[in-house]
């Protein structure tokens, strides 16, 4: 008996029937770093924004788990049962740690804020993205950004449908005349604009700052055209200064900022912990006036359910274990990556010292720093940079959605020791001469005997454990 056989069609999608956010070319720039990385393993980066791992331990890991697993039953009172059923099962949309989260905001940050209007999120990045589907009711509301801007922040609003609005960067962090120009722009064209994203403290990836008088101008801006202020505050507590400039939230008098908390660079990245701290008032729901909080729970429970409660009992023991306090949990780190700062730039000033067409600007803190070049930073550039100088960097354009800073490549400095540093140092300077057009070795030559002659009869520092 013949069987007949037909040929049944495969499945295929057409990339045009799929969500738009695909096809934006900032949705490969974290892949492609990646990439890159994994394809020129030998390289040095100064690519990745990732912390220190000097100080990595496992045994921290249990540690931890124990000491908040402790803290449930002396301090919170619960049985062994509801201690096992804390950690094992689903556990509240909006975390088990808000209370942790705001005693840590209170210790470090000065800000008062009441535990339910904590949300602990999949990292940082989840934050964003539920604050900006939130926000956008219809397809008139935008937010506004500084340009450039964290990666993050434009992917979570390319799947959200929210247009980013570019306002320029000064030298010390966003433009606030260019806000107010950019602001009355978008409604003169009928767009709403919900809510201005900023980074005041060693923004990624300019590394730059905003001074308190502007801080306390953005806010009365924020009051004055009513408009929330989303902060994301990632690297402000790595700091040893005494005189931190506060947060807009601890500034905020009138419920104008939505704090973006992360444990990436303050806890552990690989836990994938952050939260969002919402207190604005909603009214007009079903269930009359509620926190900005809960309706960001809905969405977080249709999106992820919650988060792990394992890695939440993780970094809630690490906040016990240091009275709450992230920025004495990171002291070690909060000095290597300072040293690490003023080690390169220190580098890049005897390295590149009287090219005038090479500049770079000076953060305080932070990761990263920003070269200005005379030739195209591209992604050609980058792999070229990795595979033929071994050294990796981010170019900047990524930062502007690809539609500027082609002259401009960003380095970071948090995990590379003392001897990495000032081998990478050297490529990069390979890298630039190459593209400047000078014969190979002649400028590393030059530096390498004007380093011996400075640095006759004293000793090099050592790496960092």
């Amino acid at each position: 008996m013949e069987i007949l056989q037909t040929e049944i069609a495969v499945a295929e999608l057409r990339a045009a029937t799929l969500h738009a956010s695909l096809a934006d070319v900032s949705m490969e720039s974290m892949n492609l770093l990646n990439q890159v990385a994994d394809t020129y393993p030998d390289a040095i980066s100064f690519a990745a924004g990732r912390p220190y791992e000097g100080f990595y331990d496992v045994a921290q890991i249990h540690e931890y788990l124990q000491v908040f697993c402790d803290h449930l039953r002396t301090r919170v009172g619960l049985s062994e049962a509801e201690t096992a059923r804390t950690l094992f099962q689903y556990g509240a949309t909006k975390g088990i740690i808000g209370d942790l989260v705001a005693r840590g905001l209170a210790v470090d940050e000065g800000i008062d804020v009441d535990p339910s209007s904590v949300v602990v999120t999949v990292g940082c990045q989840e934050a964003m993205f539920l604050l900006l589907r939130a926000l956008r009711a219809d397809g008139s509301d935008a937010v506004l950004a500084p340009s450039p801007t964290y990666v993050g922040l434009t992917g979570a609003a390319l799947l959200a449908d929210m247009p980013v609005l570019p306002v320029r960067t000064g030298e010390h962090g966003i433009d606030l005349d260019d806000l107010l120009v950019q602001l009355r722009r978008a409604r003169a064209e009928g767009k709403r604009v919900r809510a201005c994203y900023v980074t005041p403290d060693f923004a990624n990836p300019v590394g730059v700052s905003l001074p308190l008088a502007d801080r306390h101008r953005l806010l009365d801006i924020a009051a004055d055209e009513d408009l929330l202020l989303l902060e994301d505050n990632a690297y402000g507590l790595l700091s040893s200064a005494t005189d931190r400039p506060p947060t807009l939230k601890a500034l905020d008098r009138h419920q104008r900022v939505v704090y973006l908390g992360s444990f990436a660079k303050t806890g552990m990245p690989g836990a994938r912990v952050g939260y969002v701290v919402a207190d604005q008032r909603v009214t007009g729901t079903s269930s009359g006036e509620v926190l900005l909080a809960d309706e960001l729970s809905k969405l977080k429970s249709m999106l992820t359910v919650n988060t792990s409660p394992i890695a939440q009992a993780v970094i809630g023991g690490k906040l016990l274990a240091h009275d709450c306090s992230l920025v004495a949990a990171n002291r070690q780190e909060t000095e290597v990556y300072e040293r690490n700062l003023r080690q390169v730039l220190d580098g890049l000033d005897r390295r590149l010292e009287g090219r005038a067409e090479v500049t770079w600007n000076a953060p305080t803190g932070g990761f990263f720093i920003v070269l200005t070049v005379p030739f195209t930073v591209d992604d050609a550039l980058l792999e070229h940079a990795a595979r033929r100088h071994g050294v990796l960097f981010t170019p900047m354009h990524h930062f502007y959605g690809a539609s500027d800073g082609f002259r401009q490549l960003r380095l970071s400095i948090s995990t590379l020791t003392y001897e990495r540093i000032e081998e990478g140092l050297d490529r990069l300077a390979a890298l630039i001469d190459e593209q400047l057009g000078e014969r190979p070795g002649e400028r590393l030559a030059q530096f390498d005997a004007s380093s011996a002659q400075e640095g006759a009869g004293e000793s090099s520092p050592g790496e960092v454990a």
